[in-house]
């Protein structure tokens, strides 16, 4: 009798210990926007996959901004980056959880005191300069063009803020994200 009286409290005891732990906010997916609140300025919006806000994303997360250490506060799934863009830029985001590391990579367009985001993809990122390598080993004479070419994609990069490093950790990234 004792020893089910036992066993029944170490039972609910058991279930008990189940339902206090809270389940933890994770952002595994988001996006980058303009502010409409703020002029120059973008948001961070927490998404699922196929792009709907997470309201349920509240408090301070930690993001990497083009290599900077930021804490951005999070409210009904929205976080603001609060730093003047003042000409057009490529912004990387990067964001570490228990479920690992996500990154994204917008280029920042500025035009006419209105900001517009556009994903770059990774593969753009490889398929570029692989691209040139392939057309100038096809056509020897295309050597000098090609090397021109990329000459001038990496200047753009570099111009607009995306460093040789970034460039080849987004690549990384995106390659880790397949796996």
């Amino acid at each position: 009798m004792i020893m089910k009286k036992l066993l029944l409290i170490f039972f609910l005891l058991a279930i008990s210990a189940h339902f206090t732990f809270a389940d933890t906010i994770a952002i595994n997916h988001f996006v980058i926007k303009e502010n409409p609140f703020a002029k120059n300025e973008v948001a961070v919006i927490a998404t699922d996959t196929a792009n709907v806000i997470q309201e349920n994303v509240t408090g301070l997360f930690t993001f990497t901004m083009n290599g900077f250490e930021e804490q951005l506060k999070f409210d009904k799934g929205t976080a603001f980056y609060r730093h003047k863009i003042d000409k057009s830029t490529f912004i990387y985001a990067r964001h570490r959880n228990d479920k690992g590391t996500h990154s994204i990579l917008y280029y920042i367009y500025k035009h006419d005191d209105k900001l517009s985001p556009f994903h770059i993809s990774w593969v753009l990122l490889l398929a570029i300069p692989c691209g040139l390598v392939l057309l100038a080993y096809m056509f020897k004479r295309f050597i000098i063009i090609a090397i021109i070419i990329f000459c001038i994609f990496m200047y753009f990069n570099y111009h607009n803020n995306l460093s040789i490093p970034t460039f080849f950790q987004s690549i990384i990234d995106g390659l880790k994200g397949i796996f």
